[in-house]
């Protein structure tokens, strides 16, 4: 376990002579807005020495810059899985994202291991091995922590090794890889970590009917999102969703006004978030009519959206089967829904190599040019254009 930043020199710089390292972190964020590191793990390949770190960044006096350094090294791959998160918390404290990275666990959906498999899962599939998990609860920021903890901590960079090297032959052998580097270009966008005060509101359910409740409702998010991470409290230690939804509907007038909404703490009327949002509800009251935010409405779907809508459900059920992935890789009910409605809609399955593997025999279905049937107890796939084609030809 690396306790200095002079060994964790030396151990980044091992790491550096590899063409890949593999990357995970503990972290506890129950009590807090922004996630609370408190391990890095790391391992090179066997034919680079086969060594793991444990690193810990609670150690005293311990300078992670040489690890953010090796993270920003675009000539190693950083693979993780599932690493959505880990992303999030070396954005966070080295305001850098790791590129090139490689997800296994979008990987195996792609190889057809199902949506979002669990690391053990997938160890267990790819390798046959059993990855001891009864630590998974451990709290992670306690010192010192035991030989069982940290075995398993470094479990999970050992094992991914052989699942990465597994997987990507797998990608290259069915000639896929490029499927995984689009999704690892959203993966690594700084879009995906950004947390805009300001777009807070698109998290909640819009249960809205006036354009002041819209208004409220987008102001009481943004303060909210500004509290919590200023405080480095979860959103729902400052108000809870459900309160955000009573006080748009029904804006209170003075702190006293407080005490009748179910969704907020008592007491909450005598501190200083409570005065917040009453000189909140009060700004928002003073807005006039024609400033006022318009209430988004859905587009009303053509006739026969839904129909269309599960026969397309049936398709990409067919499509995953034929290329031994996880639907949710290809597309979601919500594409499905758009694309029902809107041939232009811009949704992934209509984009790169959805677009070619599923998008355009959706809209062929949609428009009659595409079969659906049942024969020798299997469901299939008929090309009508071609069917047309033969039968003219036979006349």
């Amino acid at each position: 376990m690396i306790t200095k930043t002079d060994d964790l020199r030396s151990a980044c710089q091992h790491l550096s002579q590899a063409k890949f390292v593999t990357v995970d972190t503990e972290f506890i964020r129950e009590s807090t807005f922004w996630p609370e590191l408190c391990l890095i793990q790391c391992a090179t390949p066997k034919d680079n020495g086969g060594t793991g770190y444990i690193i810990d960044p609670l150690a005293d006096g311990m300078d992670l810059a040489p690890f953010f350094e090796l993270m920003a090294d675009d000539r190693i791959e950083k693979v993780f899985h599932a690493a959505r998160q880990d992303i999030e918390i070396i954005y966070k404290l080295g305001n850098l994202i790791p590129h090139p990275v490689f997800d296994t666990q979008v990987a195996a959906m792609v190889c057809g291991y199902g949506d979002s498999i669990s690391y053990d899962q997938l160890v267990f599939k790819v390798t046959g091995t059993r990855v001891d998990k009864s630590s998974r609860f451990t709290d992670w920021r306690r010192r010192p922590l035991t030989d069982k903890q940290l075995n398993y901590a470094i479990a999970d960079v050992t094992h991914l090794r052989t699942v990465y090297q597994k997987l990507k032959a797998n990608l290259e052998e069915q000639g896929r890889a490029n499927w995984v580097t689009e999704e690892m270009d959203v993966l690594t966008s700084p879009d995906t970590y950004e947390m805009l005060p300001e777009n807070a509101w698109k998290r909640l359910k819009l249960r809205v009917r006036k354009p002041r409740e819209l208004l409220m409702l987008k102001e009481l998010a943004r303060w909210r999102e500004e509290q919590a991470q200023r405080f480095n409290l979860p959103r729902g230690r400052v108000v809870k969703d459900e309160a955000i939804y009573e006080i748009s509907g029904n804006p209170p007038a003075s702190c006293a006004d407080l005490d009748r909404y179910r969704g907020l703490s008592r007491g909450f009327d005598k501190n200083r978030w409570g005065e917040a949002i009453v000189e909140l509800s009060k700004k928002v009251l003073d807005v006039p009519k024609e400033q006022l935010p318009k209430l988004p409405r859905p587009k009303n779907a053509p006739e026969g959206c839904s129909a269309a809508t599960e026969m397309l459900k049936l398709l990409l059920k067919l499509t995953a089967e034929k290329e031994g992935v996880a639907p949710k890789i290809i597309a979601t009910v919500d594409d499905l829904e758009k694309i029902a409605a809107d041939d232009e809609a811009d949704v992934l399955a209509l984009k790169g190599w959805r677009r070619d593997v599923f998008g355009l025999q959706a809209l062929k279905l949609k428009h009659g040019k595409l079969g659906i049937s049942y024969r020798n107890r299997n469901i299939v796939m008929v090309d009508l254009e071609k069917v047309q084609d033969l039968s003219m030809a036979a006349e």
